[in-house]
């Protein structure tokens, strides 16, 4: 039996992750990696880590977890893989089975045949239709050559100024890779908030964070790069200010590189990705695709979404490499597009529907914002602030949002199984997870977020968002509003919103300086709520019927605090 002869276009994530599932499938297959860039199987996630200095040695993006590089004489040896690099692929000729390619060092062209082929030609990077773009000193963060600028900026520490333009994953990690060098930055968002995968609240909160180590402009845009002698010297905003800087880095998201998939005659999505069902198969049955340059199904809504992560990559490369060699075997459901970046002490995430993705699929939810720490406070115990959302009727987990300097990553990969799983907020409340105070509280911060979601669907709990509290304030609305808290936290931080502060162990002897009206409404809070949850029980046993608890409290207000 003939050989089968697999081709792979694209060597980053997903094409170098499809040829070895293919190589392990078929010892005897004919398997040719073509990648356009000098560089194999990139750990390009990494790339703001070695630009920010957290490791030195540029081969770490490019080796295995043994530390040999993966180049071409690497996959020839270990896996079999002929990897070409610096050799692009100028076309798919589908009627043919064949691809064209040219080697970009010495300009030579060839054409070569395969039986199933792969296309995982990733994305590029946005870049603002404006004027400017081609000074010295603009630059994104996509490829092995732009960190290796960075880098090299980084260690010449010369540049002073920068400015990182889009405040979404890519923003916020170079953000902290170029604060790390010493250099002033100011992050430019056009939207109305940094990380547009999150609500408002969880985002400002974020914001807060971040304007004490930069500075931060929302809701404008740049309009044009200044520059003198081909040099970058700064950047004019949409509404005139001008704000100099020698280094602009451009993270306003990918599209999918798909003109080559195009030109084939390929199907392409409605958001301009490559069509693929769930076996990884393009509109044609012996092409398939992986990565950046497709469009996959959100497993919740069941809409087409671009999520160019690299772990999908991964993911979706393995299915592919799998399904060219077995046939439709392996499948890939597709994502809840769950994300998470690290911002100086903070851990920022989010897996399944935002609060207004849900809005926007038409669903009928209940949400809650729970904020407690990780750990105990003897285990110096640090802050996490949840939000999650399940299904009204069915009491599925639909999505969690996570942030704050506590063990982020933890909660989320809780809350993605969950939701993987169909799960429910009362499947949650008694989950059986690992306890010792090194590690969690001993109702850990997850499961506390589902009793007190729980509670709010039962009824036993009656919470209210820092937006809607802020929406009733701006409204002068007649509200008694109590804080909780010890006094020495009150001289600490205080949100200044016409509070009456009674410390909770006060509380039962001095509820003569409560309304006499019973029907008043109340809001009741402390630092993360619990004690102002304590105080709602409390009130409303004493005959008090309009409580209402602020939701994460202190630690979650997102607006001005008087103190």
């Amino acid at each position: 039996m003939m050989a089968k002869k697999i081709i792979v276009i694209g060597g980053s994530a997903a094409g170098p992750k499809a040829a070895a599932r293919a190589r392990r499938m078929d010892e005897n297959a004919e398997i040719t990696i073509f990648q356009k860039s000098p560089d194999l199987s990139m750990a390009s996630c990494g790339y703001p880590y070695f630009v920010g200095g957290f490791f030195d040695d540029r081969n770490k993006l490019l080796c295995t977890p043994t530390g040999a590089v993966r180049d071409p004489k690497f996959y020839w040896n270990a896996k079999g893989i002929l990897a070409k690099v610096n050799t692009e692929v100028t076309k798919i000729d589908i009627k043919n089975k064949k691809i064209e390619f040219k080697d970009l060092t010495s300009g030579e062209q060839g054409s070569q045949e395969y039986d199933k082929l792969i296309i995982t030609t990733g994305a590029t990077a946005n870049m603002p239709p404006i004027p400017g773009t081609n000074l010295n000193g603009i630059t994104t963060l996509q490829s092995m050559q732009d960190a290796d600028y960075l880098r090299k900026i980084r260690d010449e520490g010369k540049i002073k100024k920068a400015v990182v333009i889009g405040g979404g994953l890519i923003g916020i990690e170079t953000l902290e890779a170029l604060h790390l060098a010493g250099i002033e930055l100011t992050m430019i968002e056009l939207l109305p908030q940094l990380l547009t995968f999150l609500d408002w609240k969880m985002a400002k909160l974020v914001e807060n964070y971040l304007k004490t180590k930069a500075n931060v402009i929302t809701q404008n845009g740049v309009a044009e790069f200044l520059g003198e002698n081909g040099k970058l010297t700064g950047v004019k905003l949409q509404n005139g200010t001008e704000i100099p800087c020698e280094l602009a880095v451009v993270a306003i998201g990918v599209k999918p590189n798909v003109k080559l998939a195009k030109e084939a005659g390929l199907k392409i999505g409605a958001l301009g990705g490559i069509l693929v069902d769930e076996h990884m198969q393009t509109s044609t049955s012996d092409v398939y695709a992986a990565g950046d340059c497709c469009e996959i199904k959100n497993i919740i809504t069941r809409n087409s979404v671009l999520a160019p992560y690299g772990d999908l990559a991964n993911l979706e490369g393995r299915v592919a490499g799998e399904n060219v060699i077995k046939g439709n075997v392996a499948t890939f459901p597709g994502t809840q597009q769950t994300g998470i970046c690290k911002l100086f002490d903070y851990g920022i995430g989010i897996t399944g529907l935002s609060e207004s993705k849900a809005k926007e699929a038409g669903m009928d939810f209940e949400k809650v914002v729970n904020a407690s720490p990780d750990k105990p406070g003897f285990m110096d115990g640090k802050l996490l602030i949840t939000k999650l959302l399940a299904e009204k009727t069915t009491g599925k987990i639909l999505g969690a949002q996570c942030l704050g300097p506590g063990d982020v990553s933890k909660q989320l990969a809780i809350w993605a199984t969950a939701i993987k799983g169909g799960l429910t907020v009362d499947d949650m409340v008694n989950a059986d997870l690992p306890y010792a105070p090194p590690f969690s509280l001993a109702i850990d911060h997850s499961i506390a977020s589902a009793h007190i979601l729980q509670n709010k669907m039962h009824g036993i709990f009656n919470g209210i968002s820092s937006l809607e509290l802020k929406e009733k304030l701006d409204n002068k609305e007649d509200l008694f509003i109590l804080d909780v808290r010890g006094a020495d936290e009150y001289e600490q931080t205080r949100l200044g919103i016409g509070e009456t502060l009674i410390p909770i162990g006060m509380l039962r002897i001095r509820l003569n300086e409560l309304p006499e009206d019973k029907n008043k409404e109340i809001i009741t809070y402390c630092k993360i709520s619990l004690r102002g949850y304590e105080a709602a029980v409390l009130l409303q046993a004493h005959g008090y019927t309009n409580v209402k608890v602020l939701e994460g409290g202190v630690a979650a207000w997102p607006f001005e605090k008087e103190k």
